[in-house]
């Protein structure tokens, strides 16, 4: 292996043969701008040592978002669609138009860093809006980060520079609030004539996530039965909804549904049947328990709105929807029902998950074990 260092200007360059074409002609290639000999020197016996050990990186001049582009592409295949769909919406509105001109191989780990600065300070300047919140920023950065990793399995980088670059901290767990069961009947009570009211018992009543609660299908109730199962999650990725399966085997369950919620539901489906009657030929047919009066899905976001001005109309203390599925959990376990049972209710993969969220519960249902021994031993 051969190379050599010359002048070009006011600048020096690095010139190193690696072999030959298909044809028998020299390949050479030309590594500028070093400022001195030296330099040049040195850079030169690390291309021939990096050349020897065959992790040469050829140069090339593809851009961050060339490579960004062809990386999706490449991934669509082995994730979820769902999953894809946000890794592209990110790479596209974050990540490309603050460094998707600059070539893969000058990206450094301070460039990274101040991308996520200014993502952290305005990242949405062009909605009005401020930045992005810390854990938006993590996720861009986990996906810079896998991007790259491939980029040094397929011999395009060297190192992936995303490892030592300062992304914020893993976002904390959002404080719980809960709501007793008077504060929850009092809620379902005021919302009885909302046309949704059937969606916000079978939260309260099932523990459901919020995006398996908008994609349930009719399919998946068994009202005879009295039980529904969970295949699906309405999510929403961008301005754009779509479907996507459950993340684990755990995630996809049968939910046992109490004599109550089976009425509410039964209402519901009449009511919803009345609905598309009278939309007729414009009526969508998504199968959708819940969904808007002509039939087409509810947007999360606006079902979590909803939600709010509800809670804020009954005067109750502030929750986020996803303090519904805490509640349930919260109530069952008070009510003595198994840690277990919960888990599986709730789709968590292990009952100590279960055990760790809900500790808050733990203390009474303590309290309350010990006087029933008590009463046993002593009467």
């Amino acid at each position: 292996m051969r190379g050599h260092i010359r002048r070009r200007g006011s600048k020096w360059c690095v010139v190193v043969d690696i072999g030959y074409d298909e044809a028998g002609k020299r390949l050479r290639k030309w590594h500028s701008g070093y400022d001195t000999k030296r330099d040049a020197g040195q850079a030169l016996t690390d291309i021939l040592s990096r050349v020897q050990r065959g992790d040469y990186i050829q140069p090339s001049k593809e851009t961050v978002a060339t490579y960004l582009r062809e990386w999706l592409d490449s991934a669509r295949a082995t994730i979820r669609p769902s999953t894809w769909k946000s890794y592209r919406m990110n790479v596209e509105s974050h990540v490309i138009p603050h460094l998707g001109a600059l070539p893969l191989q000058a990206l450094r780990t301070a460039r990274l860093n101040s991308l996520y600065a200014d993502l952290l300070k305005d990242g949405r300047r062009r909605n009005g809006q401020g930045g992005l919140s810390p854990r938006t920023v993590r996720y861009v950065h986990v996906i810079v980060r896998r991007a790259l990793a491939d980029a040094v399995r397929w011999g395009r980088l060297t190192r992936n520079v995303a490892i030592g670059a300062a992304a914020p901290k893993q976002a904390t767990r959002p404080e719980m609030h809960t709501w007793t069961a008077q504060e929850l009947r009092t809620f379902l009570d005021s919302v009885a004539a909302d046309r949704l009211h059937a969606a916000y018992v079978t939260a309260a009543t099932t523990g459901l996530r919020r995006g398996e609660l908008l994609g349930l299908r009719w399919r998946d109730v068994d009202l005879d039965a009295g039980r529904l199962a969970v295949t699906q999650s309405l999510i929403a990725v961008g301005y754009e909804l779509s479907y996507s399966e459950p993340k684990t085997n755990r995630s996809r369950r049968l939910i046992a549904l109490d004599p109550v919620t089976v009425t509410v539901l039964r209402a519901h489906r009449k009511t919803q049947i009345e609905d598309r009657l009278r939309w007729g030929a414009a009526w969508q047919d998504s199968d959708l328990v819940f969904c808007r009066e002509n039939g087409s899905p509810v947007d999360p976001d606006r079902f979590t709105d909803w939600f709010q001005e509800h809670v804020r109309a009954a005067g109750l203390p502030p929750i986020r929807l996803h303090d519904l599925r805490h509640t349930h959990a919260t109530l069952a376990l008070q009510a003595g029902v198994h840690a277990k049972v919960v888990s599986e209710r709730l789709g968590h993969s292990t009952v100590s998950i279960t055990l760790d969220v809900y500790s808050h519960a733990i203390p009474a249902m303590e309290e309350e074990a010990a006087a029933k021994v008590a009463k046993l031993v002593f009467g």
